[in-house]
């Protein structure tokens, strides 16, 4: 039979495209199928196609993750020897992660012995390596749920490589061993496979209005927080990312490809890829960026499908699946193809043809085999310089600096924080044995200058495997080569910590022995049996997270306003104190909790045995306020930035264990707010969600004791409205008119410059310092600074009286990354983190998220001062 493969609404006959023949790829339309087969596993029977097993025409419509798998099992089932199943964790809603492993029959005994020889040749782990055995490509599909082409794909790869008959690929296994990930996100795929599976007409309809091409929010993009998880490759944050992580460092691929898809109105992407790549791009990765894309052209050109190349997706933030796999020595390969949640089954595009989910398919199956033939026929190459990558990140390190230093005066928490993600990264560290002066970089000043380096200080050497890693992690400024990058440009671990760093050109001795724990834990504290009161200073996360646990557990806590010294040690502002009066109902409970919870935590307690200060305000002064316990809820729903609330929502469920509720915007006029203390409204546009009477309503239960938290574009919805404080700066009119009369050329734009003159007025991912007013508790627990990861251009007045104005940006707050000319002007004398107190309520302005994508971890005390501390 003549079948026949739509490709931008021309019939292409199928039997004139010998390619297409060689894809063996089952299209909507094909002859009749089987139906579902109950056990997958079970090898009787022939090995079956998509088609037969899930009894209808691959393409036709989306597969549920759970039936992804049973086919996975399926095909493994009847390959036995040459394919293995290895899950390797679970998604916050349970669901199954699995890779399936695949080798030839010659290799596949051996999969576990090139899993070991890939580390030996990455100098991570101790024998012999060899270059004979097969290189390694992983890749992964569906990284973005609602990019539900990639789950679709993947079982067309699957049959493929289990195929006896598809000799093209047997033949590749000899020289390649794949790692498949046949979906990143189950949680986000299902979400809107289930979606779009109850919403379709029984006949696709293919024009843009109809309702299966309106995605409800928050859309299946996103895992279930509403974490992009293609940004968490280097963070790390989410339950799905660490778990895979783990298993990837074990296999360390040589080529990792990832499979998206973008608007339905484009065709499709594939290497080289666009500018700006990041300095520590090796020039053979990008030479074999341009392989691989050869190997895509000629598939593509064979059979006339549209694609592009060097455009739009470029190599430069490590948080992606191309570049944290490039910073890890892989070849990072993007592959994009037109449709996208809005597409559906089938999408008229702009264009007058009629985009199918048949022919995404084809596309991503194609680019699929087309990696897998690269990596087979230049598998030489490819472990070649594998081994020469790591060898020189060993012995010539690139970069200026050459050991990265941790101070060990910082918080001890932070420190720990820091420490362990560096082991997840498996980057190795060491301690300094010695006082020594010399010249670094110091992080703070962001200058070059004399540093002082003290015994027990961490060391980081970039002679090591990882550091490539290491210096993109840690590098103060990367250099950027175009502003034309669509993620943040700055991201250095000692900013998104918040410790004391420097970074030296010389290397350095680390061989000086493991300290002691920093952290005292409360069961060991206890001077005394029964003691007068805990004391807990307020330094980092882990304090924030002791505090909400001993609020659940009805333990009565207050914190100081002022610093103050108790038995020999001093405590600043912030500090916590746990007193045995007003506890006594807990009985001999309370001690039990206090400690257990400061074990859990990681958090330093010091028990007291009076309530008299050394210096400063006595325990029981009135600059000693009592925390009360607050019932805490957001704002989630259309008009609200969706990861910008799964931020706030990850944040207490998963970072603090404590109780949020979600109020819907479409139900949120009729909520009781009196059983509210705070209220949280994550960035978004409020101008539907609080029209003039909803806002009415609002401040008026602010005015009755509430505290709302206004971040981002929820800070800005306020500003200018009456009874707020905020007031945004206007804008710079008259120096415009003055310049156009001095220059009257100047309205004259080149319409080529249009995407490049864009980015004048944008921040992307720029780190900024932030002048502090430590003394208010929006503050506390911080010096005179804080780094922030400015994203939008903050142009706010200061706060009139009645406000404070607790973070502030003056004139020479800049430290790296990248801000347009028009974006730098506004971020001068501007306002970024401020309160005002309104009737007994009060309001918190947070113009930085201090909780983006949960890895700038300094910002999160921050945050826990503005639920917790502020107004009590």
């Amino acid at each position: 039979m003549l079948h026949t493969l739509l490709l931008g609404g021309r019939a292409l006959a199928r039997g004139a495209r010998g390619l297409l023949l060689a894809l063996a790829l089952p299209l909507a339309g094909t002859a009749q199928t089987a139906p579902l087969q109950t056990a997958p596993a079970d090898a009787a029977g022939p090995l079956l196609t998509p088609d037969q097993f899930l009894g209808y025409a691959l393409g036709s419509q989306f597969t549920p993750q759970a039936d992804v798998l049973r086919y996975a099992a399926h095909v493994v089932a009847h390959a036995p020897g040459r394919m293995r199943v290895v899950p390797y964790g679970k998604t916050y809603e349970k669901r199954t992660l699995e890779v399936i492993e695949v080798g030839s029959a010659e290799n596949f005994g051996q999969l576990d012995a090139v899993k070991r020889n890939d580390r030996r040749l990455a100098g991570l782990e101790s024998g012999a390596a060899s270059r004979t055995m097969p290189a390694v490509c992983w890749m992964s599909y569906n990284v973005h749920g609602n990019e539900a082409v990639s789950s679709e794909a993947v079982l067309q790869v699957l049959y493929d490589l289990a195929n006896p008959q598809d000799a093209q690929m047997q033949g590749w296994l000899k020289n390649t061993v794949v790692v498949i990930d046949p979906c990143v996100n189950p949680d986000g795929h299902d979400r809107y496979a289930n979606w779009y599976n109850r919403v379709r007409n029984q006949n696709p309809n293919a024009g843009p209005d109809s309702w299966e091409h309106h995605e409800p929010w928050p859309g299946g993009r996103y895992n279930h927080y509403y974490f992009d998880l293609n940004r968490d490759w280097a963070w790390q944050t989410q339950q799905e990312s660490r778990q895979r992580i783990v298993l990837y460092n074990q296999w360390l691929p040589q080529v990792h490809a990832d499979f998206h898809e973008m608007g339905p109105n484009n065709s499709y992407y594939f290497s080289p890829a666009a500018k700006p790549y990041h300095a520590d791009i090796t020039p053979f990765q990008r030479k074999f960026q341009g392989i691989i894309g050869d190997y895509n052209r000629a598939t593509f050109d064979k059979n006339n499908w549209l694609y592009f190349t060097r455009e739009t997706y470029d190599l430069f933030a490590p948080t992606y699946g191309d570049t944290w796999p490039s910073f890890n020595g892989a070849i990072g390969m993007t592959y994009e193809q037109g449709g996208g949640g809005p597409a559906g089954v089938r999408y008229a595009r702009l264009d007058g043809d009629t985009l199918t989910l048949a022919q995404r398919i084809a596309h991503h199956h194609a680019a699929s085999r087309a990696t897998l033939q690269a990596t087979a026929e230049r598998h030489d190459d490819l472990l070649r310089e594998f081994q020469a990558y790591f060898a020189d990140a060993k012995t010539k390190p690139r970069g200026p600096y050459k050991t990265f230093v941790l101070a060990s005066g910082n918080d001890p928490g932070q420190l720990k924080m820091l420490t362990q993600y560096l082991e997840r990264q498996q980057i190795s560290y060491g301690f300094a044995p010695k006082k020594l002066r010399t010249r670094g970089y110091n992080y703070a000043s962001g200058k070059t200058e004399d540093v002082d380096i003290a015994p027990h200080d961490v060391l980081v050497s970039m002679y090591q495997p990882k550091s490539t890693l290491v210096k993109v992690l840690f590098e103060p400024r990367p250099q950027l080569e175009d502003s034309l990058t669509y993620d943040i440009t700055s991201w250095a671990l000692p900013y998104s910590f918040g410790v004391k760093a420097y970074a030296l050109a010389q290397r350095l001795d680390a061989s000086g022995p493991t300290p002691a724990p920093a952290v005292v834990k409360g069961s060991a504290a206890a001077p005394t049996d029964r003691p007068y009161a805990y004391l807990a200073r307020w330094n980092n996360l882990q304090d924030v997270r002791f505090l909400s646990q001993l609020l659940q557990q009805k333990v009565k806590v207050r914190f100081a306003e002022k610093d103050f010294e108790a038995e020999g040690q001093k405590y600043a502002p912030g500090s916590l104190i746990i007193t045995r009066t007003g506890n006594e109902a807990l009985g001999p409970k309370f001690d039990q909790i206090v400690r257990a919870q400061a074990d859990s935590a990681g958090t330093v307690v010091q028990a007291v045995k009076t309530g008299f200060s050394t210096t400063g305000r006595d325990l029981g002064s009135g600059t000693v306020h009592f925390v009360k316990q607050p019932t805490v809820a957001v704002v989630a729903g259309p008009g609200v930035d969706a990861t910008a609330f799964g931020e706030v929502w990850h944040f207490f469920e998963q970072q603090l264990g404590y109780p949020i509720t979600v109020l819907g915007t479409d139900y949120l006029s009729r909520v009781n707010m009196t059983k509210i203390d705070v209220l949280i409204l994550p960035d978004g546009n409020y101008a539907d969600i609080y029209p003039d009477k909803a806002l009415e309503s609002l401040k008026a239960w602010v005015r009755g004791g509430g505290k709302l938290i206004a971040m981002e574009g929820g800070m800005k919805f306020l500003a200018n409205k009456k009874d707020f404080l905020l007031k945004a700066k206007p804008a710079d009119s008259v120096a415009l008119k003055k310049a156009e009369k001095t220059n009257p050329y100047l309205p004259l734009r080149r319409y080529g410059n249009a995407d490049r003159e864009g980015t004048e007025d944008q921040a992307l991912g720029t780190i900024y310092r932030v002048q502090l007013d430590n003394t208010h508790p929006l503050a506390f627990g911080y010096g005179d600074t804080y780094s922030a990861l400015v994203r939008t251009p903050l142009s706010y007045r200061f706060l009139g009286k009645g406000g404070w104005n607790v973070g502030v940006i003056k004139k020479d707050g800049y430290y790296s990354g990248y801000a347009g000319t028009k974006a730098r002007k506004e971020l001068v004398d501007t306002l970024v983190l401020g309160e005002q107190d309104l009737g007994r309520g009060q309001i918190v302005y947070l113009g930085d998220n201090p909780l983006f994508r949960a890895f700038w971890q300094s910002g999160k005390l921050l945050f826990g001062n503005a639920v917790f501390l502020v107004g009590q």
